[in-house]
């Protein structure tokens, strides 16, 4: 028995499910443009979006997500979309899945990284392009 609970931990730490913090919370992004709630979803991290420092557009309504490719999309709300998803475990406290861009309808390759409470999380065109934003853990 001792055999087997060794082995199991040995093959977690090497997929690094055993190292990696739990990237669980509510984080702001430094600008406080948005806030988003970071869960576990399945053997996936994913978010969405809990908060937005402008949540409605002049006239009063809420924020949509106009700019998506997919017009039959374009009318859903900002608050509560998803856009983080597919994060799996790269190594400790690193994540690559893909991220959610409202303010251009576009979905990226990214990588997150958890350092504290601080989170960074990089999405990239084409693996060369790329945009890194920080966020901070709220709780």
């Amino acid at each position: 028995m001792r055999t087997i609970s060794l082995a199991v931990l040995g093959l977690l730490a090497t997929t690094g499910f055993a190292l990696a913090a739990d990237p669980s919370g509510t984080w702001r992004l430094d600008n406080g443009k948005v806030t988003v709630k970071v869960r576990q979803c399945g053997a996936e991290v994913c978010a969405n979006i809990v908060g937005l420092k402008e949540p409605t557009y002049k006239d009063g309504k809420p924020k949509i997500d106009k700019y998506n490719k997919n017009p039959a999309l374009r009318d859903r709300p900002l608050m509560g979309l998803a856009v983080l998803s597919n994060m799996k475990p790269t190594g400790d406290n690193t994540w690559a899945g893909n991220i959610y861009n409202a303010d251009d309808g576009r979905t990226y390759s990214a990588t997150m990284t958890l350092n504290g409470n601080t989170m960074k999380l990089k999405g990239c065109v084409a693996g060369i392009f790329c945009k890194t934003n920080t966020f901070r853990k709220l709780n």
